[in-house]
């Protein structure tokens, strides 16, 4: 009773959160021994990305693709005009969505990160600094999505394999 393991059918020793382990061992495999996250982790991690998808959608993405004067007036210091600014909202939108699409949670969360890097240098070349925080900020959660929903770019590169095939 003392002891945590427990013998299965194929008499390989397993430890009590099934994890599999090498005969004899109490040590997990090399195929097993990455932990896969546990539930509260995962619910966490997705309800940031739902917050951070409303974020990118309506407080982002909204006032450029409705052309706010704030919005307006930002990208025509930039130079590049209202097309640039329609495009940024664009794919401020697309990326909110693609957030909260499970086989496109990372590549989501790297293509924010990437426009964050670019907002951030226009904020400090653009703008002098002026709010240059506020991508950096938004780059840290961002960032750990990415690296947390690793599993799920295989997912996606498997479901276009089959498109193609």
């Amino acid at each position: 009773m003392a002891d945590s393991t427990v013998l299965n059918e194929s008499s390989t020793r397993t430890a009590p959160d099934s994890t599999r382990t090498a005969p004899g061992s109490t040590r997990p495999t090399a195929r097993t021994a990455r932990r896969t996250p546990g539930r509260r982790a995962r619910t966490a991690v997705l309800a940031l990305q739902i917050l951070l998808a409303l974020f990118y959608s309506l407080a982002s993405a909204a006032p450029k693709l409705l052309g706010a004067s704030a919005a307006a007036d930002s990208f025509d210091k930039i130079g590049f005009g209202d097309w640039f600014m329609y495009l940024t909202g664009a794919l401020e939108l697309a990326g909110g969505i693609a957030l909260v699409i499970p086989v496109l949670y990372q590549v989501s969360a790297i293509a924010l990160c990437g426009l964050m890097v670019c907002a951030s240098i226009t904020q400090f070349t653009v703008f002098d600094g002026h709010n240059a925080a506020t991508p950096l900020v938004l780059l840290v959660p961002l960032a750990f999505i990415a690296w947390f929903r690793r599993d799920s770019t295989p997912a996606l590169l498997a479901l276009l394999r089959r498109a193609t095939a």
